[in-house]
């Protein structure tokens, strides 16, 4: 920073202003590392240390948290055709995690999903780091996870209802499921770890609505009991699942050496599932057996129809 008052000329200027802002963003000192890297930054047409700067711009109003100013200059960035394709896709990944952060999800989602058709349709994929595909379809994913926990399951409403709803929010499960499972195929370690322990916890978290939920208010109470009885079976399956995908997450990251927030979150909860698992099986040991559904009704015996 004193280097950075010296006269305009000096010719350790800009690597000052450069890497002052380094370091006041390795400190979390937003305000102070955004004023020297605007003074450097050029989005429009920057090269180098300018170009860089842009970016780091936008880095910054992301952790100030002024969403919409870090779209903008994100957006100048991506625009910009004669930048390699590799720069374009790191911009408009950012811009559409700034727009998923601002609130705007539908902005965000065609965002993103401009990022994946650009580098579908580029020749040479080898030319591209996989780690911005893979953050642009995990974040794809995280849209439809966001969707997904929005719906919530109501037992006051009727049952068929709430049928509708459950079938709806399974839909949004899947729909974010497949971008997480495309996000692992794209083979970043880093966004496959986290794209995994997202699957499990898509299945936990629909555990815990399903397990919580109270039966549909327009049941007697015999058949609220069947409805549990039954209710019981699906949501082990659930916790099944999630412990199997929690399984597989830790033996990928295992073998590609992969340490993340998401490795330790996923042991967590892999842990958590497993105890959970067997309290489930221990209740369902010592409950009483459901109710018997009632018997069908004998039909009475008349004329066969002529």
């Amino acid at each position: 920073s004193r280097i950075c008052d010296f006269p305009p000329n000096s010719k350790h200027r800009r690597l000052a202003l450069y890497n002052a802002g380094l370091s006041f963003e390795k400190l979390k000192a937003w305000e102070e590392a955004y004023a020297k890297f605007l003074e450097l930054s050029d989005p429009a047409k920057g090269t180098g240390d300018t170009l860089d700067a842009a970016f780091r711009v936008a880095e910054v109003l992301y952790h100030m948290e002024r969403f919409p100013d870090a779209v903008e200059v994100l957006r100048v960035l991506s625009d910009r055709t004669a930048l390699s394709v590799d720069k374009r896709i790191e911009a408009r990944t950012q811009q559409g995690i700034c727009e998923l952060e601002g609130g705007d999800l539908d902005g965000a989602e065609r965002t993103l999903r401009s990022v994946l058709t650009m580098y579908n349709e580029h020749p040479d994929k080898d030319l591209i780091d996989e780690y911005f595909p893979g953050q642009a379809q995990f974040f794809v994913g995280e849209i439809f996870r966001l969707r997904y926990e929005s719906i919530v399951l109501d037992a006051n409403k009727s049952t068929e209802k709430l049928a509708e709803d459950l079938e709806y929010k399974s839909e949004l499960l899947l729909s974010s499921q497949g971008h997480y499972l495309r996000a692992i195929r794209l083979g970043n370690g880093y966004w496959a770890t986290a794209a995994g322990q997202r699957i499990g916890q898509l299945y936990e978290n629909m555990y815990d609505h399903m397990a919580n939920a109270p039966a549909p208010a327009d049941l007697s109470q015999e058949e609220q009991d069947v409805y549990r009885a039954e209710l019981r079976k699906k949501i082990r399956v659930l916790i099944a699942k999630a412990i199997t995908v929690y399984e597989r997450t830790l033996e990928a990251a295992e073998r590609i050496g992969s340490q993340s927030p998401f490795v330790e979150e996923t042991r967590a909860s892999l842990k958590r599932m497993k105890e959970l698992l067997l309290a489930e099986a221990k209740a369902e040991e010592e409950a009483p057996p459901p109710p018997a559904p009632p018997p069908a009704p004998t039909k009475g015996k008349g004329k066969p129809n002529s």
